[in-house]
This record gives structure tokens, sequence and C-alpha cells, in this order.
């Protein structure tokens, strides 16, 4: 039988391992702005803002495991607010907020519905809900993303990814 042992670390050694997160709301630095766009609740809508999104990785030379675990998680906040948040309904529509910059990318998407305990949502890894559709999306995005936080109920989510270089370091 296997134990774990935890290791307690100083908060120095903590914070030089894990970037402080970066404030999710506008601020007076417009070097790399956020970038605000509604989107209609229809699936081909994010077609074009996350080819914006990509474009502005690729310009700022993010590798393509970066590129590929942000449009990963950035497709599926999406999908998730048009099809669970919004119930697919036209007249619903779909806040996006990001801004990329060297260090990191910062990802808000707020949908127009009920909004949902994201704490309620069951494990799609354990036995009794490998066959379920429900969780993996959350999954997948909590897996790629460093931080993920819901807010408005539920209504809102807010991603960081931290641009790192091969060696786990700050990326130049």
């Amino acid at each position: 039988e296997s134990t774990s042992v935890k290791t307690r670390q100083s908060p120095v050694s903590r914070a030089r391992r894990r970037p402080s997160v970066p404030s999710l709301s506008p601020d007076t630095d417009n070097t790399y702005p956020w970038i605000e766009k509604v989107l209609p609740t229809r699936l081909e809508a994010i077609r074009d803002a996350e080819g914006d999104v990509m474009e502005r990785l690729e310009r700022l030379g993010y590798d393509e495991d970066h590129q590929f675990a942000i449009r990963l998680a950035f497709e599926e906040a999406l999908v998730n607010a048009m099809k669970h948040g919004n119930c697919m309904e036209p007249s619903r529509r779909v806040a996006l907020a990001y801004r990329v910059s060297p260090e990191c990318i910062q990802i808000r998407v707020r949908d127009d519905g009920e909004g949902f305990n994201h704490t309620c949502v069951p494990d799609p890894t354990i036995d009794e809900n490998l066959q379920r559709p429900c969780g993996r999306g959350i999954m997948l995005m909590r897996s790629y993303m460093d931080t993920v936080q819901y807010a408005c109920r539920g209504r809102e989510v807010r991603m960081v990814k931290f641009r790192r270089s091969s060696d786990g370091g700050a990326a130049p």
C-alpha cells in the first residue's frame, strides 16, 4: 500500500514555482490591451475568435504545446458557454475578453445563462462516470490552463496560462 507524504514549502519557494495570478480586470497598461467581443450563440462564431487568439500567440512566439493547450481550453470554455449556459438559444450572447502578453494569456468567457455550481460537476474520470458526457470540458480546461476560476454564480470562467520555457522557467 502506498502512502503519500506532503512536504511543506516556504512561501518563498512556492512563489518561485507558481507565478502570481495577474488581475483579470482591465487595467491601464495598454501595451497588451484586453480584447473584448460579444459572440452570438453559434458554434461557428468560435472559429473567428479563436483565429485572432492563435494569431496573437504565434506573433508573440508561444510554442506549439502552449498553443495547443490554450486552443483546447478556449474552445471548451466557449462551447460550454453556448451549449450549457445559453442552451444554444440564438437570442443569448457570450461575452469574451482576452489579453495576450509575452508572459501569459488571460481569458474571460461569460454566458447569459442561469449559472452553475462547478463543484457539483461529476468527476469524469471515476468509474461510474466514464460513460457520461459531462465534466470532460471542465477537466480539460483545468488540466491545460494554470488557473481556472468561476465567477458570477458560474456564468463566467476566468483562465490564465503562463508561458514557460521548455525547462519549466518563465519564457523570455
